[in-house]
């Protein structure tokens, strides 16, 4: 019984070719884990890549990927969709058609394993790390939606995977830099529990545990993840026996207490976890893991129980033939995107081709200090699709410094990204959005984050929502804005 079963790290394509990939991730076959969290690459490139993975191990492994905007959140060649707060505002078909574009581009990339939905509720203004990857604040209404994403996903063999067990609605630090602590009642925490009462009720396949402390559940200061309490709670009060995966264990929340990755990894298996996910390294984790088995701080029976899931999950995942590769749907997620951009505050301005428009652009993440989330996760960011969309409908793009009659548009960039530690805008940020609406009294104010941001600056006229800075949504944005000459 290799205890490798249970570890599965990561690999990051960075525009590597598959043979450098392959070289990295052979290893790791070799050392017998059990699958693989992937980041970035091609679907072609991607589903090669797991092909020969399963050869070389001689079983199948299970391949997952952070894929909350659809799979082209990871991988070219893909779609990407909307973040869920906005697929939240448009009608169930397009939910439940974004879930089935997801699973299908998903499956052809050799992807198993979709690390969505988020169940949690967006109930904290201050949180740092949930905003727009939530489908919205009310607990039946997200529960609804978290039901219909995972029966259309997990209808076209992918497993779903809700999270972040038991709801990280209520924090205000961010795990992957901290141990956030939720100082909440049992009772406000069992209403959060709701999206996740609802995706065991149809079968989600998988579960992931949050690594946030729940005092009222579990007063050691455990975090979920490694909590004989929350696992507990998981399984036996709610009655889960799905796959019970931790989140990724390069996070920061997992050290707070002093355990090393390695040991933090050893115990998350032993209270109940299945799935160590994305340990810094997998075979200091293995040594662990050995370890905890010939000392008996690990069960033998608990790490077969672990491997018996993972194994099933693995073997269940129903993949194409590699010759069967969806057509990406740009034009249709384009359509869904536009319709979710809403208008917050005053009226939509219009622009034709031929109009003028001056852009401003406000860029939290790149504009403010500290953090701005640099960590292992963060990908470049593009905030020149709004432009290039306005262009390439006829519209001529001025910059700040060109005075010449134009409609005043101010882009305001915001997203949700791990390690940058706060929601919303620095001081710094939000002191020139304002000084910039104050002088160009006239402009349109769209923001590429959570609506809920608008309500800091009173004095902006009109006010458009883009839910968050990806190039589909900015393009959905000049949708929206630019219309024919006869409109």
């Amino acid at each position: 019984m290799n205890p490798a079963r249970v570890v599965f790290p990561v690999i990051r394509w960075r525009e590597r070719e598959l043979e450098a990939v392959w070289a990295e991730a052979r290893s790791a076959v070799e050392l017998g884990v059990g699958g693989f969290v992937v980041f970035g690459g091609r679907v072609s490139g991607m589903a090669k890549l797991v092909a020969r993975a399963n050869q070389h191990a001689g079983r199948p492994l299970l391949f997952a990927a952070d894929l909350e905007r659809g799979a082209g959140q990871q991988f070219s060649e893909a779609t990407p969709l909307p973040p869920p707060a906005a697929l939240a505002g448009l009608d169930d078909s397009a939910l439940i058609e974004a879930a089935r574009m997801t699973a299908q581009e998903a499956a052809s990339a050799g992807i198993g394993w979709v690390l969505g939905p988020v169940a949690d509720l967006d109930i904290e203004p201050a949180n740092p790390i949930v905003g727009t990857r939530s489908f919205g604040s009310g607990a039946l209404s997200v529960a609804d939606q978290v039901r219909g994403w995972i029966l259309a996903l997990q209808g076209e063999g992918v497993h779903a995977c809700a999270k972040h067990f038991p709801g990280h609605g209520r924090t205000t630090a961010d795990s992957h830099a901290e141990l956030p602590v939720v100082d909440a009642s049992r009772d406000e925490l069992d209403a959060d529990l709701t999206p996740f009462r609802a995706a065991i009720d149809v079968g989600v396949r998988s579960i992931m545990m949050a690594h946030v402390a729940y005092p009222a559940f579990d007063p050691s200061g455990r975090p979920a993840s490694l909590s004989y309490a929350l696992v507990g709670l998981l399984r036996r009060r709610l009655g889960f026996g799905g796959l019970v995966v931790t989140d990724a264990m390069i996070m920061e929340a997992v050290s707070a207490l002093g355990y090393t990755p390695a040991q933090a990894s050893v115990e998350a298996i032993r209270v109940g976890c299945d799935v160590v996910l994305y340990p810094p390294s997998p075979e200091a984790t293995v040594v662990a893991l050995n370890e905890a088995l010939s000392d008996g701080t690990l069960s033998e029976d608990r790490l077969a129980s672990a491997i018996r899931r993972i194994q099933a999950a693995a073997e269940q995942a129903q993949l194409p033939p590699d010759d069967m590769v969806p057509t990406p749907s740009y034009d249709q997620a384009l359509d869904m995107a536009a319709a979710a951009v809403c208008q917050l505050r005053g009226s939509m301005p219009v622009l034709h081709p031929g109009d003028r428009t001056r852009l401003l652009v406000v860029d939290d993440d790149r504009e403010s200090t500290p953090a701005t989330g640099a960590g292992p996760g963060t990908t470049a960011v593009d905030r020149g699709a709004l432009a290039r969309a306005l262009t390439e409908r006829g519209v001529e793009v001025l910059g700040e410094d060109d005075r010449r009659p134009a409609t005043e548009l101010i882009a305001a960039f915001a997203d949700v990204r791990g390690w940058k530690g706060r929601a919303g805008l620095a001081s710094s940020t939000a002191a020139r959005l304002a000084r910039l609406l104050d002088r160009e009294l006239d402009a349109t104010l769209v923001l590429f984050g959570h609506p809920r941001l608008a309500d800091r600056f009173p004095s902006a006229a009109r006010v458009l929502c883009g839910w968050n800075g990806d190039p589909l949504m900015q393009e959905a944005v000049a949708e929206r804005l630019v219309r024919s000459v006869d409109e």
